[in-house]
């Protein structure tokens, strides 16, 4: 296992790596392979590439992203800027039913809200506002109902585990419930986790993941 030491290494030089991060203003530290981002950054997206590129290094267990963002330029987008903006987004991109999304803007802070069908929905929402300037939070309250029957969940997406070449099947076990599903385990990175999550909100009928796997390089 890596040292403290060797992590906030490999984390700085991942985050030098990353084009759309500069990493002048990040400062990092690493506890018990948890890393905690912090510093400042000038868009919210940027703070989303930080803490992804964070995840992707070997040995991470957990990050702490503390980064605040803090917006260049004279004239700044004013809440109602950014909810046209995120409006006008949301409705261009065809994966997203725009009509059941509620929009809330305070300070540049997003919040979505509503009852969607499908995770994919879900995500398609929120990066069609992650890149909007004067986005500094987004809030993701919006509700997964599918309408589609959980039947054989469970073994669908044992099947999925099994086909992915990104995931240890033999180290997660499932629990599907009424369209819920609980995921335990450990896996080898923070990548695999967020991969075996991904592929169990993709299985038709889930509505919920709550994801307990934990990370153990």
């Amino acid at each position: 296992m890596k040292t403290d030491s060797e992590l906030k290494c490999d984390v700085e030089n991942e985050l030098k790596w990353e084009p759309s991060v500069n990493e002048a203003h990040i400062g990092v530290v690493a506890n018990n392979c948890v890393i905690t981002l912090s510093g400042h950054v000038a868009t919210f997206a940027e703070k989303y590439a930080a803490e992804k590129a964070s995840k992707r290094v070997y040995g991470v267990k957990a990050v702490a992203d503390e980064i605040d963002v803090k917006l260049l330029g004279l004239k700044k987008p004013t809440d109602e800027d950014i909810a046209q903006a995120c409006i006008i987004a949301l409705k261009n991109n065809t994966s997203v039913p725009d009509e059941n999304i509620k929009i809330t803007i305070t300070s540049g802070r997003v919040s979505l809200s509503g009852e969607l069908e499908w995770q994919y929905q879900r995500e398609a929402a929120m990066n069609a506002v992650r890149f909007l300037p004067g986005v500094v939070s987004i809030s993701n309250q919006m509700i997964v109902k599918s309408r589609v029957s959980p039947k054989n969940l469970l073994d669908k997406i044992k099947f999925a585990f099994h086909r992915s070449a990104d995931i240890d099947a033999r180290r997660i076990t499932i629990d599907a419930i009424d369209g819920k599903v609980t995921l335990h385990g450990n896996v080898r990175s923070w990548a695999e986790k967020e991969e075996a999550q991904d592929v169990a909100w993709a299985a038709p009928g889930v509505m919920a993941v709550d994801n307990m796997i934990t990370v153990s390089p």
